[in-house]
């Protein structure tokens, strides 16, 4: 698929409102604050909210599209990631160009257009990292780890910002719900259970290694069933989801052959004063020391990209997260958004512990690449 040149498709002075937006200072915003905001949607709350992005949205993304002109080794130029600028591009134009919000008529109409946004920048980090793998199959062997380190640098930066304006955006759009689940704001649940959460994520992901290998580890979760605190219920699902689906992957490869029954995979959910940590922990046989450092990059993964299917990159609308190894470090972006982090500590030849911290204050502002 031919994909214009943003240079070329894009008004001489559009590219200036970019670089001038870029340089614009970002304001990050908490969970508590958002909580506190739209527990009440009035139509004046919708307003304030609509003007706020009108205004931030733009730096955002502005600042994302500068950054893709500029990448090392060529990956700027890369069909797949010339077609992200294009979608950041557009996106920054539609803000730009909407009128100031002024009633609740404008702030409906701008909802429907953040809400096409978040539409069209689904398949983002699919569509990046086909991106990376055209750059790593030109690219000189000799070129090493540390050498890419500046891409993966821009990667943690360009997700991380990314979970932000989609968090903003489906927020925004969450609180027009008339109907919202009990004790939620927006995407936040107020009174979330990690247990319940962590249950389903597991389920989920034992459906997943139960059709990939036709048997899968159980899975025990320990902790209080009673115990809630305000988050994303997405987020943690999603995070909780990639931990456990690895553990069971190794577990299984690892006892597939052998006489003996596998090994369940422990979950346990603490909840501390600062922290909620949840720890996965699997007898699947560890990671090398030397290969630790690996697992938090988006350049090692031997995992198939879904969009390597299609020769037309544009056809490919119904691509997922999972599958092209970018679930460690997408995890431990979202565990930090919050506040949080994700680490793993592996004992070769035993098994792996995965432990991820949810700050349960929330009260740090969005880190803000």
């Amino acid at each position: 698929m031919a994909v214009r040149k943003a240079c070329q498709s894009f008004s001489k002075s559009l590219m200036e409102d970019v670089h001038k937006w870029g340089c614009l200072k970002q304001t990050g915003v908490s969970l508590r604050y958002m909580m506190e905001f739209g527990s009440k949607p009035t139509d004046r709350n919708l307003l304030i909210s609509a003007q706020f992005l009108h205004k931030e949205l733009p730096i955002r993304i502005a600042r994302r599209a500068i950054e893709l002109e500029s990448l090392p080794y060529g990956l700027s130029d890369k069909p797949a990631v010339l077609q992200v600028r294009d979608w950041y591009l557009d996106s920054f134009r539609d803000l730009r160009s909407f009128p100031d919000i002024k009633d609740t008529s404008d702030e409906k109409d701008f909802t429907q257009m953040i809400k096409a946004i978040k539409v069209r920048h689904n398949n983002v980090v699919p569509m990046m990292a086909l991106g990376v793998q055209q750059l790593k199959k030109g690219l000189d062997s000799k070129i090493e780890y540390e050498g890419l380190d500046v891409i993966h640098q821009f990667l943690d930066r360009f997700y991380m910002s990314r979970i932000g304006i989609r968090m903003l955006i489906g927020q925004h759009v969450e609180l027009h719900n008339p109907n919202p689940p009990p004790h939620c704001v927006g995407y936040i649940n107020t009174r979330m259970s990690p247990m319940e959460v962590a249950r389903n994520a597991s389920d989920d992901a034992r459906y997943v290694c139960l059709r990939e290998y036709g048997s899968a580890p159980d899975i025990n979760i320990y902790g209080d069933p009673d115990f809630t605190f305000p988050y994303v219920p997405t987020h943690l699902h999603l995070m909780v989801f990639e931990l456990v689906k690895n553990s069971l992957r190794a577990v299984q490869e690892r006892f597939m052959d052998s006489d003996k029954v596998a090994p369940p995979v422990r979950i346990i959910v603490a909840d501390g004063i600062e922290d909620v940590t949840i720890k996965v922990s699997d007898e699947g046989g560890g990671i090398p020391r030397s290969g630790l450092p690996k697992i938090f990059t988006y350049l090692y993964s031997t995992a198939r990209n879904p969009l390597d299917e299609y020769g037309d990159l544009g056809t490919a609308d119904s691509v997922t997260m999972a599958g092209y190894g970018y679930g460690l470090p997408i995890s431990r972006l979202y565990a930090r958004y919050f506040g949080g982090d994700l680490q793993i500590i592996s004992m070769e030849g035993y098994g792996t512990d995965a432990y991820l911290h949810l700050s349960r204050l929330g009260d740090s502002q969005e880190p803000l690449p």
